[in-house]
C-alpha cells in the first residue's frame, strides 16, 4: 500500500524557516520523481519543486527559487523541502507528490494528505 506522509508544517513568522518531510512507503522510492506542490485558498494547486530520480536534477517555480531547497534521502525513503525566508504568500497546504510523467516516461502518481504552512506578517 502506497503512503506519503508529510510532516513539518506549522505557523511561522515572515522571514522564518520550516523544513517539510515526506515519508514514503509502498513503492520503489529511489526510482520515482518526487515533488512538492502547494495550494492556497481559492487557488489551484501549483508545483513548488521537483526532484528527478535518475539524474538528481531539481526544478523550482520562480516564486521559491533561491529560498526553498528540495532534497531526497533514498536510503530513508524521505523527501524534504527546506523553506527559508518565508513570506505570507507562501501560506498554503503543501503536498508531497510521487510519480507522474517526465518527458515520455510516466510512473503511477501518488499524493500525500498535505501539511498546512501558515506564515504570519
Amino acid at each position: 500500500q502506497v503512503q506519503l506522509v508529510e510532516s513539518g508544517g506549522g505557523l511561522v513568522q515572515s522571514g522564518g524557516s520550516l523544513r517539510l518531510s515526506c515519508a514514503a512507503t509502498g513503492f520503489t522510492f529511489s526510482t520515482y520523481p518526487m515533488a512538492w506542490y502547494r495550494q492556497a485558498p481559492g487557488l489551484e494547486r501549483e508545483l513548488v519543486a521537483r526532484s528527478t530520480s535518475a539524474t538528481g536534477r531539481t526544478v523550482y517555480t520562480d516564486m521559491v527559487r533561491g529560498r526553498f531547497t528540495i532534497s531526497r534521502d533514498n536510503a530513508r525513503r524521505t523527501l524534504y523541502l527546506q523553506m527559508n525566508n518565508l513570506t505570507p504568500d507562501d501560506t498554503a497546504v503543501y503536498y508531497c507528490n510521487a510519480g507522474g510523467c517526465a518527458g515520455s516516461v510516466c510512473w503511477p502518481e501518488y499524493w500525500g494528505q498535505g501539511t498546512q504552512v501558515t506564515v504570519s506578517s
